[in-house]
């Protein structure tokens, strides 16, 4: 197992972090005392007597609520305090399946469809995944001993061709895995609204001064690129007619990333480099604002 570092002193550090955001954040582990959660009033609004939104959440470990504490019972380490649960809490919204397991890719979440073929009636359906789509575990393994390794470089490059367009104006490989995904989303719920979000950055970008400068912002700078893939994938989706869209949620949590004063992503631990549970609430209101 990669051992993971609980402070960011030195590069080698902070660079293992790139390979780390690939991989979704490994296999289940112990439980920990789950933090306390913003107030849910913080994304209820007056909705008055608007009817039940009937909800459904698809999705990989920052769906599941990984970050914000878990039961260790929980294969999929699915959290009461994640997202969907969050929006579960709004008035008139009914989360009636969750899907949602750590580690799923683009190809898992079309076994997780099974969650929309016994409901007619849903609304809205979430999914946030991609970041597993990028190499996994094999590029953390291939990262573990050296960044710089030629076995390290290599797997990025692979996760990196993964979302270079072939040609001006083509969508890329993931871009297309994802596309189709999301169409079979579209195809099992099609009267739902789809709701997919990206991923917030990691880390606040610190002053050019500081020696792990050009690491973070290569990491925040995957994670643009894996979130400008995802949005690309949506418009295809919403090209043909699907009620579909993109939801950013960078600026619901800018501002709080690692090395923040008021970090909303875990920066060490089993649950590294996912929301907290402030983080999730961001996320939620995020969403709430497309329902």
């Amino acid at each position: 197992m990669i051992r993971r570092h609980r402070t960011f002193a030195d590069a080698g550090a902070l660079a293992l972090t790139a390979s780390i955001l690939f991989a979704g954040l490994l296999s289940p582990v112990a439980a920990q005392a789950a933090p306390a959660a913003a107030p849910i009033h913080a994304i209820q609004a007056d909705q008055g007597k608007s009817p039940v939104v009937n909800y459904v959440a698809l999705g990989d470990s920052y769906a599941a609520g990984v970050g914000a504490g878990f039961n260790e019972d929980n294969a999929c380490r699915q959290s009461s305090l994640s997202y969907p649960e969050l929006l579960d809490d709004i008035k008139h919204v009914k989360l009636i399946a969750d899907a949602s397991c750590s580690g799923a890719t683009s190809a898992d979440i079309l076994r997780q469809l099974s969650a929309l073929k016994p409901n007619k009636d849903i609304d809205v359906v979430t999914v946030t995944v991609g970041a597993n789509d990028l190499g996994g575990a094999g590029v953390v393994a291939a990262c573990a001993v050296a960044f710089t390794s030629p076995e390290c470089q290599n797997a990025l490059a692979a996760a990196t061709a993964l979302m270079t367009p072939p040609a001006p104006g083509e969508p890329s490989e993931l871009a297309v895995r994802l596309a189709t995904t999301f169409a079979a989303v579209a195809a099992a719920a099609p009267d739902a609204t789809i709701l997919v979000t990206g991923y917030a950055y990691l880390f606040e970008t610190p002053p050019t001064t500081d020696p792990n400068y050009a690491t973070i912002v290569a990491i925040n700078t995957a994670t643009a690129a894996l979130n400008t893939t995802i949005e690309t994938a949506v418009a295809l989706v919403a090209a043909t007619g699907v009620d579909i869209r993109y939801v950013d949620v960078t600026d619901d949590l800018a501002g709080h990333g690692i090395l923040s004063p008021d970090p909303w992503i875990n920066a060490s631990g089993p649950d590294a480099f996912h929301p907290t549970a402030a983080g999730y609430v961001a996320y939620a209101e995020a969403i709430r604002s497309e329902l």
